[in-house]
């Protein structure tokens, strides 16, 4: 144990220089842990937005479906087979067709996809109960991107034209009665929703679906395999949301290089600067009994406790700048939502046990790294030279 005392005594005597090196440590420290919670508090809500209004449990898509290709709707429907006719019946699946369509509001033109979905469905978050009732027009529901982009209001009658399974185009006129608000824009932004019975109809698409919802918490290793369709588990539909906070996380180790590099370079060259002026000290320290090896544990031990106080400084006023920021979220800028990222208008951080503990031994490694590095010249020097103040 007198090792430690020693190292602790003399790190502590260093003064101001030691917790100048402790605090540009700590901020590293901080910074890494913050911005890793707000990354995985970003991937964690998008994909819980996305989860809940549109993926649930994953779903089926009809094999010429591409919603990355807009042309390719006019075709991406067909029947919907039996066993997913059993799911429907059974509440564990809902069907959605999609048709390319267009609206005039205001005396202006507008691409929009119309998508049919059961009002009755309760399996994604999307209110689809508004399209409930007898009414004389056809009920729609848009979301609150939409109606901003389109002026429509709750109340307000627009008319959509679409094509139909033969290629006659045909027009009606919708009734408003919902404006929903949402995180997720690819339910929201240029999409009308109205009842799929409905739409079927006017499509000529009769118990046709583009896609079929599957319910949370599904066993997908028992789904069957069905002609004709196919099924995109949530690892396939949450894929891009993944890609884009592991590009954004590694963009952000840059930030930790460079801060982490400042706090190292102040630790190497106060180590450095130590071995210089305490070498009467080390060489009295070999006349009295200690080896080499346990001169350079002493000071590479100095050297890594600065990763301990720093760990210390950086609970007093991380903990916190850290709840409070878990607890109340961090406010978006409003340009925020036209990225296309489902995080709604606040980004609330998460910090885990393993992120917390796997920084702090970050940190300690690179400072023991960092420290043992200018101990290497103690294992050269002779106990008489260092007493007299040499080391060659």
């Amino acid at each position: 144990m007198i090792i430690p005392r020693l190292a602790l005594r003399n790190l502590l005597g260093a003064g101001l220089r030691t917790w100048l090196n402790v605090l540009v440590l700590s901020f590293a420290f901080v910074a890494i842990i913050w911005t890793q919670g707000l990354y995985i508090g970003m991937n964690d809500q998008a994909e819980q937005a996305q989860i809940e209004a549109e993926y649930a449990g994953g779903q089926y898509w009809q094999e010429k479906y591409d919603p990355f290709d807009p042309l390719s709707l006019q075709d991406a429907h067909g029947l919907i087979p039996p066993v997913l006719q059993q799911m429907i019946d059974k509440k564990q699946a809902t069907p959605i067709l999609i048709v390319q369509g267009a609206i005039y509001p205001n005396g202006r033109v507008q691409s929009v996809q119309i998508k049919g979905i059961d009002p009755k469905q309760d399996l994604i978050s999307i209110p689809s109960q508004f399209l409930r009732g007898e009414r004389e027009e056809l009920p729609a529901l848009i979301g609150s991107r939409m109606a901003e982009n389109s002026g429509l209001k709750v109340g307000d009658l627009v008319t959509i034209r679409w094509r139909d399974a033969q290629g006659t185009f045909d027009a009606r006129d919708v009734l408003i009665v919902q404006v929903m608000k949402t995180s997720v824009q690819s339910v929201d932004l240029g999409q009308i929703w109205v009842p799929l019975s409905e739409l079927q109809t006017l499509a000529q698409m009769q118990n046709e679906a583009t896609i079929t919802v599957i319910a949370s918490h599904t066993d997908t290793e028992s789904l069957p395999m069905v002609s004709g369709w196919e099924f995109k588990g949530l690892d396939f539909l949450l894929s891009d949301i993944k890609a884009l906070v592991q590009s954004k996380t590694v963009g952000a180790s840059i930030m930790y290089i460079m801060l982490l590099l400042l706090a190292m370079l102040a630790i190497f060259n106060t180590q450095v600067l130590s071995i210089f002026r305490r070498k009467k000290e080390i060489g009295t320290l070999v006349a009295l009994g200690f080896t080499k090896g346990q001169v350079i544990r002493l000071f590479t031990l100095e050297g890594a406790m600065h990763g301990l106080l720093a760990a210390g400084m950086a609970a007093i006023y991380g903990i916190p700048m850290l709840v409070y920021f878990a607890h109340k979220g961090w406010a978006l800028p409003d340009a925020y939502d036209s990225y296309g990222f489902a995080i709604g208008e606040k980004l609330f951080p998460v910090y885990s046990v393993g992120l917390i503990m796997g920084t702090a031994a970050l940190v300690f490694l690179v400072t023991t790294i960092v420290s043992f590095m200018p101990t290497r010249k103690i294992a050269k020097l002779k106990p008489t030279e260092a007493l007299r103040g040499r080391i060659s």
